[in-house]
């Protein structure tokens, strides 16, 4: 069963090793930042208290991190994909917020996939000069109908 909290400071080490693992896993991202690096970027996102986990048998496997409708991150551990995971985290957020934009990789098919399938549309493509991986990019928004 599948269980989602508020992040708490002891997460950090299990978000950061989740960003590890898909940057490691991942042949087209770059290998920008280290797994300390990853464990004290995920620190930051949780004092910022718009962190949210998924928690299976006690194990964090994966995390959404959204503040303002703006959703920074959506991550599921390679060893958790494919059981709904991501889909249950976007779906509370999506019961929290009227909107929700983000920023994804235009390599990243299966993320594009993904929140199209939720409803989500492409308003922005880029070359990725402003992101820190230098990736062209693409954003989806989403507005909840009535809102």
């Amino acid at each position: 069963m599948i269980h989602l909290r508020k992040a708490r400071s002891t997460d950090a080490g299990k978000i950061g090793a989740i960003l590890t693992e898909f940057t490691a896993t991942t042949d087209w991202m770059p290998k920008l930042h280290t797994g300390a690096e990853d464990v004290a970027h995920a620190g930051r996102l949780i004092d910022s208290g718009a962190v949210i986990v998924a928690e299976q048998g006690g194990l964090v496997v994966g995390f959404a991190a959204c503040a303002d409708g703006d959703l920074d991150a959506l991550y599921v551990a390679a060893a958790a994909r494919g059981q709904g995971i991501g889909q249950m985290m976007l779906a509370h957020l999506m019961s929290q917020h009227d909107r929700l934009a983000l920023w994804t990789f235009q390599a990243n098919s299966d993320a594009q996939r993904f929140y199209m399938r939720h409803g989500f549309v492409e308003g922005e493509r880029t070359d990725g000069a402003r992101n820190d991986e230098k990736l062209p990019d693409v954003r989806y928004e989403w507005q909840r109908k009535g809102g």
